[in-house]
């Protein structure tokens, strides 16, 4: 994945055949103890073997199916499913946070992400230190984020937490500053998940209103949330995932009325 990727100039992102599937361990499978594993490997030397190592004992678990999807310049893209659907995977995939299994997804311009708390900035660094190397990543010139501090700062309200480790912050006040960084840094398209429900009410309502200063100004939007009436405010079309498979696509009613069906269904064993 690329951000100078060949794109029509109307495309802001553009993925094709992306899946992701996770290896998982089958349940009993693994050893107890560090001694079991030594006493395995004397007594099966042979499971050390490539190829041949945990053979029978882990399964492929496909977190998304193969699917392909566009997204417009200055679109205002909504994702909606229950919890395990497939949302979240494709965030983190086109945040290039995590690689795609199968499959391209090409973005054009600087990517915002606002993922679960945790994603984007480096635990041992200060938040200081994390404003200037999100700015890096993006390809940002030191003096241009430098010209964003302090309107990140007054912002995210950290000023007295700059100088600290950001793995000693709140997840409230972590998810401030990461909101303050990917708001204000310019980015062409924002990813959002639902980590806005972590804030204050307050705090959550300033968030609201610079996401739509944003939109407004021809940002690329994809928002993950299962509040429909921020669905509704924010989004002029929507995507249905469940179980990793792309069900519907389309207007954000539309897809509500597909999703309620859908809800009223049991969940997967």
């Amino acid at each position: 994945m690329a951000n100078d990727a060949p794109l029509p100039s109307e495309c802001a992102i553009s993925a094709r055949q992306i899946s992701k599937t996770y290896v998982h361990a089958r349940v009993g499978a693994m050893q107890s103890s560090l001694r079991e594993v030594l006493t395995s490997c004397v007594r099966r030397p042979w499971r050390l073997l490539p190829g041949f190592a945990g053979r029978g004992h882990t399964d492929d678990v496909p977190a998304l199916a193969p699917l392909d999807l566009t997204v417009a310049r200055g679109e205002k893209l909504g994702l909606v499913g229950r919890n395990g659907s497939g949302k979240s995977t494709l965030l983190r995939i086109l945040a290039r946070i995590t690689p795609p299994s199968t499959g391209t997804a090409l973005i054009r311009g600087r990517v915002g992400a606002i993922l679960e708390v945790g994603t984007g900035f480096h635990p041992e660094l200060t938040g200081y230190e994390n404003i200037f190397l999100n700015g890096a990543i993006l390809g940002l010139k030191r003096r241009f984020v430098q010209e964003r501090l302090d309107q990140i700062v007054a912002f995210a309200e950290v000023a007295d937490l700059l100088d600290l480790p950001v793995k000693r912050y709140s997840s409230g006040m972590y998810v401030r500053l990461a909101f303050a960084v990917a708001a204000h840094l310019d980015c062409d398209v924002l990813l959002v998940d639902e980590v806005l429900a972590v804030g204050d009410q307050a705090f959550r309502e300033k968030c609201l209103a610079r996401m739509e200063a944003l939109v407004a100004a021809g940002r690329t939007l994809v928002f993950v949330s299962h509040d429909r009436a921020l669905m509704q405010r924010f989004c002029d079309r929507c995507v249905l995932l469940d179980r990793g498979q792309l069900l519907c696509d389309g207007a954000p009613e539309a897809v509500y009325a597909r999703y309620a069906a859908l809800d009223r269904e049991p969940p997967a064993a």
